[in-house]
């Protein structure tokens, strides 16, 4: 607590504090702000749709449930600097009006868990939770939940499911969580990383924000590199910046002057891009038009001496391990995927397996209750498209 307070810790709090809740929910929309966890949906226009809604009391979680292969940006955060995050989430429950807030923790930090209960604690006892902060009579209370290593809870209605106590498994939208959403009620959801933009932007204000990035995704990012690289970590990086600027300016360049072959651009659910394909802005609006997406910003690299059908295979046993069971494309589909692909890894391919794949992966893609069907069957379609070759050689 006193080496935030000493870097400038709660200034924006106190700051947020001499606004009106609609002032700081503006702020937030005007920056452009968009939600760090992977779908990169306006930060400002979700808080709006809660804060219009006018049944209480409303709910702020936080998905800290970080379990998407090749993304570790959150860890950081958690470990490293907890009341940052802290200090967003109750600036965000300020503007929201909202009592209650919940860290939902992936159940494979530990050490976050006793750094966070901490820190929890320590602003409790600073005044800055509780039933009257900083004497502005705003009342919040904080409390962490610690997961059980499911990663479908990284989904926003499984993670609310797990909440509540019950089987985690996706709700079908609409209703959406903003309306409906813990104990049925107006409920926000972001990601460790938008809260902790929360405060910079309270601090310094949207136009100084959104000189950061590009244009249609302002702001830092942080970017989660592992894989054949010199220098692997999380570096924080404006939005917009090319995934060649990250692997070579800023990673060294591919470890062991190995060659680059492929990169995984935003986490494993995201589709795979070639080696030349790298020259496209890492942000949520440029991804989709370059054959990918941003996703939690996972960047995985992969020199020319690895076996792509065996890293798609690894993918979808992934997937199939982690579904929860609830639709039908999703549960079949995804272990079919994998079946075959274990095939084909194992010397036993068929002719017409590769258009197998692809027929299966048309059948899951938007028939799910949620993205994980969707990201496996993408993944494999990466796959397929960028390096068929390899499949077919499989196939022979």
């Amino acid at each position: 607590m006193e080496g935030y307070k000493k870097s400038g810790g709660y200034a924006a709090l106190q700051k947020a504090l001499g606004l009106k809740p609609a002032e700081v929910l503006d702020e937030v929309r005007k920056s452009g702000l968009r939600g760090r966890g992977g779908a990169g949906f306006p930060t400002g226009m979700k808080w709006t749709f809660a804060s219009m809604d006018p049944r209480r009391p409303k709910y702020l979680l936080c998905n800290a449930d970080e379990g998407e292969p090749g993304t570790f940006k959150d860890k950081p955060i958690l470990e490293k600097d907890p009341h940052l995050l802290i200090e967003g989430m109750i600036i965000s429950a300020y503007a929201l009006q909202s009592e209650y807030g919940y860290i939902y923790l992936r159940g494979e930090y530990p050490s976050a868990r006793t750094i966070l209960e901490k820190a929890v604690l320590e602003a409790y006892a600073s005044g800055y939770i509780g039933d009257n902060i900083m004497g502005k009579g705003f009342r919040f209370h904080l409390y962490i939940f610690f997961g059980a290593g499911a990663y479908i809870c990284g989904e926003e209605t499984a993670l609310i499911e797990s909440l509540e106590g019950k089987r985690p498994q996706p709700r079908i939208k609409p209703p959406f969580p903003v309306n409906e959403g813990f104990l049925s009620r107006p409920t926000v959801i972001n990601n460790v990383e938008t809260f902790a933009n929360v405060p910079f932007i309270l601090k310094e204000g949207a136009a100084a924000y959104l000189k950061i990035g590009s244009p249609d995704c302002p702001g830092p990012k942080l970017f989660s590199v592992s894989g054949h690289v010199k220098k692997p970590g999380v570096y924080e990086l404006p939005m917009g910046i090319t995934l060649r600027e990250i692997i070579y300016d800023h990673c060294g360049g591919i470890s062991g002057n190995g060659k680059l072959k492929a990169v995984i651009p935003g986490g494993l659910s995201t589709p795979v891009l070639p080696a030349d394909k790298i020259d496209c802005p890492m942000d949520f609006v440029s991804m989709p038009r370059h054959g990918s997406m941003l996703g939690s910003g996972g960047v995985i690299v992969f020199d020319d001496s690895v076996d792509l059908v065996k890293v798609c295979l690894r993918a979808m046993a992934f997937f199939e391990h982690e579904s929860c069971g609830k639709c039908t494309p999703c549960r079949e589909g995804v272990g079919w995927l994998r079946s075959i692909l274990k095939r084909l890894s194992e010397g036993g391919g068929n002719k017409g397996d590769i258009e197998l794949l692809s027929e299966i992966c048309n059948n899951i893609l938007g028939k799910c209750f949620c993205a994980l069907g969707d990201g496996a069957a993408m993944v494999t379609q990466g796959f397929i498209r960028h390096f068929r070759d390899e499949f077919e050689a499989r196939v022979r």
